[in-house]
């Protein structure tokens, strides 16, 4: 078995374990919807077992970068529906990524209003607004009135995406965004049924799968998780504990997968209590796949050594539209261009080469 061997997962056999991970490319430029230029982006790399998109907004209050798409609009939902269509029509599988960014947003994003998070503590540092670059701000706490409310958004989101000629949605639930907040004692601070505990900072993730679930399906619900990562400023004082705590209790659900980012050099530079692998691997029985600068040997390494049953590629995926065809045979590797990956035209988009 090896990265080239098919998968099922939920009710659909793919071709391959290459699966495409999700990355932010700023290309929605009008509105936040999806574009004939996306779904001609997604074709591209419809060789990938399973292409994840890259995160997409559940609501305008997810929103917190410039230029992302959503799936809270009707024009949205219309905009995406010709990217399933080109994946689908190049026999592709392809799975939207469910988006909230909680306190990594600004109010410049929401007239005035405040982000919102699981507690009222401010991420270090600056991010981009439409305004430039400006200093985090100390986001407001929600109320247990609002997460039941933004359960019901990521359900929408759900239902959505399969309007939208989705396979399946990934809740994102890594990269300190809301559900990350909501996970960590770092940032949750939450003296209510949501917070304290391992169990009650579980609650609003397992809350959300539970909906969508309900919603659309377990077969097509997948959930990501980066146990060790620091990034957005996140911490938290026993991940391996409370992790593998909610890996367990994620069997309970029959997803179509779960998808963990290894630790990253700087995550480990951050100082980040690293989760080794094998630990969520112990602790979750269904299809596993991990992500985090794998090369084709180690990809293959961890899938024959049983310590994934999939890996995605972000970066190589970007610069190498045959991905797959290119490990198959070997073949030399484009080199991604830093400097495109979050403009708004096609150069860095559309024009990385394939094999000859």
């Amino acid at each position: 078995m090896d990265l080239f061997s098919p998968i099922k997962i939920g009710g659909y056999d793919l071709k391959n374990r290459i699966f495409m991970a999700p990355m932010t490319r700023c290309r929605s430029v009008q509105e936040n919807v999806p574009n004939a230029m996306m779904a001609e982006y997604y074709a591209q790399r419809a060789s990938a077992g399973l292409i994840i998109t890259e995160g997409s907004q559940i609501s305008t209050l997810g929103i917190g970068y410039p230029c992302t798409p959503g799936i809270h609009t009707p024009e949205q939902v219309e905009g995406w529906k010709q990217v399933t269509r080109a994946v689908h029509d190049k026999g592709g599988r392809i799975f939207l990524q469910l988006w909230h960014v909680g306190r990594i947003s600004h109010s410049a994003y929401h007239n005035g209003e405040l982000p919102v998070s699981a507690s009222a503590v401010k991420p270090a540092g600056e991010t981009y607004t439409p305004e430039g670059m400006k200093a985090f701000e100390t986001p407001r706490a929600l109320t247990v009135d609002e997460i039941a409310q933004v359960v019901q958004d990521y359900v929408a989101g759900a239902k959505n995406a399969v309007g939208a000629g989705f396979d399946g949605v990934e809740i994102h639930g890594a990269n300190g965004y809301l559900i990350d907040q909501f996970l960590r004692d770092g940032t949750n601070r939450r003296d209510d049924v949501y917070g304290g505990s391992v169990a009650n900072r579980a609650r609003f993730l397992l809350e959300i799968v539970q909906g969508v679930c309900d919603a659309i399906g377990a077969g097509r619900t997948a959930v990501r998780l980066s146990p060790s990562g620091t990034f957005n400023d996140m911490s938290d004082s026993d991940p391996q504990k409370h992790f593998a705590y909610i890996c367990k209790q994620l069997n309970d659900f029959d997803l179509a997968y779960l998808h963990i980012i290894d630790a990253l050099e700087g995550d480990i530079q951050h100082g980040a209590k690293v989760v080794e692998l094998s630990v969520l691997r112990e602790a979750y029985k269904g299809v596993l796949v991990t992500n985090g600068g794998y090369d084709l040997e180690r990809a293959n390494d961890v899938i024959q050594n049983g310590g994934a049953d999939a890996v995605s590629f972000g970066a190589l995926f970007l610069a190498n539209p045959d991905l797959p065809e290119r490990f198959r045979k070997r073949g030399e590797l484009n080199v991604p261009d830093p400097a495109t990956f979050y403009t708004q035209d096609e150069k860095g988009y559309l024009d990385y080469p394939a094999l000859t």
